[in-house]
């Protein structure tokens, strides 16, 4: 018998017992999500047949499912983006991160739902429909990684990869109750995972508790050979975050509590208090807590939104219907075709963030907008260099509310860009930050905290969420969507 919501370290035993067999377990995980997925759609495929490299009986996640974004590349199977652009596009290789989960002895069950090329906070903008939160099916789940973290969520995986460009991981995982792991840039290897903005993606972890997350992480970290990201860090044979993680807090450990966050327009007061509470908690637990201030933290939204688009306009260049991709067949000119292959194929989200990134890189308006974004962002990494001599870790909200219901935004597209606020900072500087749950509001939705390191803090991260973790219950709580 599988239990609710399992975590990977049960499955695990029930597998080294026999308790299970890998095709119950694959079949189970299957099973619910045929079963429930539709009132949520986290999913855009389920895979009939799995890679004869995956599932193998070595390995640190040998047998156990989990669900890939539809931006990671899995050889032979459908990489869309969530667009019509590539909705008939196959992939041709393995990302590195889905060779790295085959050697763990992975399952890869499906690719999870995702707004469009990873444009949006609430996943309502994929070509094939809205994923829904798990605890409301009215509400959004965040974006845009949605899919992803919405199938842990409710259950269906104990684990998936998302993306993240400007907190795509950790804000729908603060939104839907479970944990969001971004790391160090150049950590993870990107070959494989569609650009956005290849200064700022990174490939992320969602799971249902700490320790999970950095198992998954331990599994995918590190470059390949021969190197495919030149980005990507070459780690240890032995690198394994799960090491430290004994649930105690480290000794002396310093935490910021990032005082101008708290005070931005539109934080909901609910999400304060129920913040407060975790840092009572994390100080019980024996963590000196430091106010601080991070004054770049501010110009963060603003930087995030001229670089991002930038540099979506340079990368989704090369979907222009020529080599692969979506064709229009109502062109008389190449130019036609251009413009109609790429207005038939892309949203309007996407379109739009095109045309904003075209603009500020234009002649006349480089100076003004997209070389001011760079030195705002070297101001905030100066910043951040300067702050981590002072304390060890970074204490934020990850957004100002609580998950909203579906369309709230949809006239509003602004709003919907600044769910980034407090999460766009950790990628513009390159840092790791975890999202972790702290509570719920009184509408029943829940909440979450980040922490954030200096550069390869993974560690320590870990450590001081996994002993906030043990000492707390939000992670044992689950949606009812598997008691309906």
């Amino acid at each position: 018998m599988i239990p609710e919501y399992p975590s990977i370290r049960t499955l695990q035993r029930l597998l080294a017992d026999k308790v299970i067999s890998p095709r119950d377990l694959r079949e189970h995980c299957r099973q619910l999500c045929m079963r429930y997925d539709a009132r949520l759609h986290t999913t855009l495929e389920l895979f009939e047949a799995f890679d004869t490299n995956s599932g193998g009986s070595a390995g640190l996640l040998a047998h156990i499912p989990g669900m890939i974004k539809d931006n990671i590349c899995v050889k032979g199977r459908t990489m869309s983006c969530a667009s019509r652009v590539l909705e008939r596009y196959t992939a041709v290789y393995n990302a590195t991160v889905i060779e790295k989960l085959y050697r763990a002895g992975a399952i890869v069950l499906g690719r999870a739902n995702m707004d469009e090329f990873a444009m949006g906070s609430s996943t309502e903008h994929s070509a094939f429909g809205s994923t829904r939160n798990p605890w409301n099916v009215d509400y959004v789940p965040g974006g845009s990684s949605g899919g992803s973290i919405a199938a842990v969520a409710a259950g269906f995986v104990p684990w998936a990869l998302g993306s993240e460009t400007g907190g795509s991981v950790r804000q729908p995982a603060a939104w839907c109750g479970i944990v969001g792991l971004k790391p160090t840039y150049g950590l993870v290897s990107r070959y494989g995972l569609t650009a956005y903005a290849s200064s700022l993606d990174q490939i992320g972890v969602a799971a249902r508790s700490v320790y999970d997350a950095a198992l998954v992480l331990s599994v995918i970290a590190g470059r390949e050979e021969p190197v495919r990201d030149s980005t990507a860090l070459l780690l240890p044979r032995d690198y394994l975050l799960t090491n430290a993680l004994d649930g105690i807090m480290p000794k002396g450990i310093r935490i910021g509590i990032i005082d101008n966050a708290f005070n931005v327009p539109g934080v909901s007061p609910e999400v304060v208090r129920l913040l407060e509470d975790a840092i009572a908690m994390l100080r019980s637990l024996g963590a000196h807590i430091v106010p601080v201030r991070l004054p770049s933290m501010d110009l963060g939204a603003a930087t995030y939104f001229v670089i991002s688009r930038a540099e979506a306009s340079s990368n989704l260049a090369r979907f222009d219907g020529v080599r692969y991709g979506r064709r229009s067949t109502h062109a008389d000119t190449l130019f036609n075709m251009y413009a109609n292959s790429r207005s038939e194929g892309f949203g309007e989200e996407v379109q739009r963030r095109i045309l904003i990134g075209t603009y500020v890189l234009s002649h006349g308006h480089a100076d003004a907008y997209y070389r001011s974004a760079l030195n705002a962002q070297m101001l905030m990494k100066e910043e951040t260099r300067r702050i981590f001599g002072e304390v060890d870790l970074l204490f934020a909200p990850v957004s100002p509310t609580e998950a909203f219901p579906l369309g709230t935004f949809a006239e509003n597209s602004l709003q919907l860009d600044l769910q980034d606020y407090f999460t766009c900072f950790a990628n513009l500087v390159g840092i790791p930050a975890i999202a972790i749950p702290c509570g719920f509001t009184t509408r029943s939705m829940p909440i979450g905290f980040q922490l954030m390191g200096p550069s390869m803090s993974e560690q320590l991260l870990c450590q001081v969420g996994y002993a906030y973790e043990t000492a707390t219950p939000w992670h044992t709580m689950h949606p009812q969507l598997l008691h309906v």
